[in-house]
């Protein structure tokens, strides 16, 4: 079996030590070709190695775990990341976007940190059970307020909620303060972009998705 090569960034020399004895002492599959004590050794070992994945601590010195992790991903995209952090915070997010394959807790034990390495090298993602649950939190907040059909307008969505509770176009132009003609403008518009024949079925579609 090929040996994952990892590398360690960490500013605490004893964790950025102990954890490179205890993985390599645990995996045999793993072998730690480097440490790094800052973001900025960390970008320049990568650049210089092949390195499998990198154990990322989130806050160091010399650009920290974050933007060392955007600069490894832009020159490395073979690469992998995963972050190591003290607390679940907000950095999660600064993570995913800077290109982080997994977010994991430091006092994870050592068979935890090991499956997380392995898991990264295969292109997969790992989280700690507090980073999952603010990712799924944000992603369902997300997805609520998210606002149907985005091809709408402002005012055709006006209208089309007009038309799911059974307005039909006069009302619709008395409620709005339209005319007529231009209500049925929109109305038209509407069923071109649903893709629908009349306003029976773009009232159908409406309330599928709670308008």
């Amino acid at each position: 079996m090929t040996s994952l090569r990892v590398l360690v960034a960490d500013d605490h020399e004893i964790y950025r030590a102990g954890i490179a004895a205890m993985v390599s002492s645990r995996a045999p599959d793993i072998t730690i070709v480097g440490e790094a004590a800052d973001g900025k050794s960390a970008v320049e070992f990568a650049q210089q190695r092949d390195v499998d994945v990198v154990l990322m601590d989130v806050r160091m010195p010399g650009g920290g775990g974050i933007l060392a992790t955007r600069d490894i991903v832009r020159l490395r995209p073979g690469t992998s990341v995963l972050m190591l952090t003290m607390f679940d915070d907000d950095a999660l997010f600064d993570a995913l976007r800077a290109g982080a394959r997994g977010y994991i807790l430091k006092n994870a034990t050592v068979d935890e940190i090991i499956d997380a390495i392995r898991c990264v090298a295969r292109g997969e993602v790992i989280f700690s059970a507090g980073a999952a649950e603010r990712l799924l939190t944000f992603v369902t907040a997300s997805a609520a307020n998210a606002r149907p059909f985005p091809q709408l307008t402002d005012r055709e969505h006006d209208i089309l909620r007009l038309i799911a509770r059974g307005d039909d176009p006069h009302r619709i132009a008395r409620t709005l303060d339209l005319t007529v003609k231009t209500v049925c403008n929109y109305i038209a518009s509407i069923l071109t972009k649903l893709q629908v024949r009349d306003r029976e079925a773009a009232a159908a579609r409406a309330r599928e998705v709670g308008l």
